[in-house]
């Protein structure tokens, strides 16, 4: 076989395009396609190394690719055929991975991990989680490939949210960020996740818990919710989350279907419920009597504190903070720090740990001790919560001595 003689620029400058295509060789396998429209294209002619079937590798245009390009190509290639590579199938996997790469970015990352949040966590939460994301993170680093993800680039998209004082938002985003690298790392995008340790960079405030009222303070408390220039609903809501020891949102989103009057039971079914598990709550004289007052208020509303404007919505979930601070309370007591007055109330009248625990709806124990515990503490509930109302009942006339610990002795340790 004669020896291919090289080309040279000269000579492919000068060919010119004809009605067919014209392939000139410069040996090693590459040629240049010149087609009838004027283009040229370098291609390479190789064989597989394992199935030893023909196969061609384009290299891009000339002038654009040059001559002496052209050759650094072939022989990058000849390099891989000679360790029994495909050089074409090796450039093809190149070229996907960097188009996952840019496909992958931080954005499309962090809405597949919402979308598997979704199944996960409650609406409220969920919300929460988009919002902060949404807001705070994607405008600065959503269109960043994830696998450039790293802590400068995200303590400086936080840096905006410490400027305002924020440390609430920034220690959310900051988990956020971390499940979302972790989400990544598990599905082989990073290798690890860069993002750990990144809210130790931020100064944090001191953590305090929903402020309450001392017990002792409690007659105070409920003269001051029953002369406040509030309106009756926003009262009754108040007096309903005091007695029955829920959470702002499980209160203001009660419905009169969850009342079984039969039983005297509150049911809250599990959705709204933080553990996912439904509570049932004992009514006493005094809730049974606020319902009796929320009757005529809400009319023919599904809820039992509708919103003002509106009877087929319920009332707002900040509506007793913003009562309380009206009331002159703002930093001494919140609506979910009512829970925390009741629980120390239980406490220092000597009431078992973990049927208060219950009347919270909290979950005892670790995963192992729950698994075998599935006592809800019913029965004891119900004289725990009787005797909480009439304790309150008895705060409201200016006497908190009188209700004392009588008829909270009765709580034993029998399980239902």
């Amino acid at each position: 076989m004669a020896k291919t003689t090289p080309l040279s620029d000269t000579q492919i400058r000068l060919t010119k395009a004809s009605d067919k295509v014209i392939t000139l060789s410069d040996g090693g396998g590459l040629q240049l396609r010149i087609k009838p429209n004027g283009s040229k294209l370098w291609q390479l002619r190789f064989n597989k190394p394992i199935e030893k079937k023909p196969a061609l590798m384009g290299f891009g245009a000339y002038p654009a690719i040059s001559l002496a390009n052209a050759r650094k190509l072939r022989e990058a290639a000849n390099e891989l055929l000679a360790q029994g590579i495909n050089p074409k199938a090796q450039r093809d996997s190149e070229i996907k991975e960097k188009e996952l790469i840019l496909n992958n970015t931080f954005e499309m990352v962090t809405a597949a991990w919402i979308k598997l949040k979704a199944s996960e966590v409650k609406p409220d939460s969920l919300k929460t989680i988009s919002t902060t994301l949404t807001n705070h993170i994607l405008p600065r680093i959503g269109k960043c490939p994830i696998t450039e993800i790293t802590a400068p680039m995200a303590i400086e998209a936080l840096r905006p949210i410490e400027a305002k004082g924020n440390h609430e938002v920034i220690a959310r985003a900051c988990q956020y960020l971390n499940q979302i690298m972790r989400y990544a790392t598990n599905l082989g995008m990073i290798h690890s996740n860069p993002l750990t340790g990144i809210k130790g960079v931020f100064m944090t405030k001191k953590i305090t818990n929903n402020p309450h009222v001392k017990p002792e303070e409690l007659p105070q408390l409920l003269m001051a919710i029953a002369t406040a220039n509030i309106k009756k609903i926003t009262r009754n809501l108040i007096l309903w989350q005091l007695h029955t020891m829920t959470r702002p949102a499980e209160t203001a989103l009660a419905q009169w279907n969850e009342i079984d009057y039969e039983n005297n039971l509150w049911i809250i079914p599990g959705e709204r419920i933080k553990t996912g598990m439904t509570h049932q709550i004992p009514l006493t004289v005094q809730t049974l009597a606020i319902l009796e007052a929320c009757k005529v208020i809400s009319g023919n509303s599904d809820y039992i504190f509708p919103a003002d404007r509106n009877p087929n919505a319920h009332a707002n979930k900040a509506s007793a903070n913003m009562a309380f601070k009206r009331m002159g309370y703002q930093g001494r007591q919140t609506a979910h720090g009512l829970r925390g007055l009741a629980r120390t109330t239980l406490s220092d009248k000597g009431v078992a740990y973990e049927p208060s625990e219950a009347c919270l709806s909290h979950k005892v124990g670790n995963s192992v001790s729950q698994s075998y515990n599935h006592s809800t503490y019913l029965n004891q509930r119900i004289k725990i919560m009787a005797w909480w109302s009439n304790y309150i009942e008895e705060a409201s006339y200016g006497n908190i001595s009188m209700a004392g610990s009588k008829g909270v002795k009765v709580v034993g340790t029998d399980q239902t």
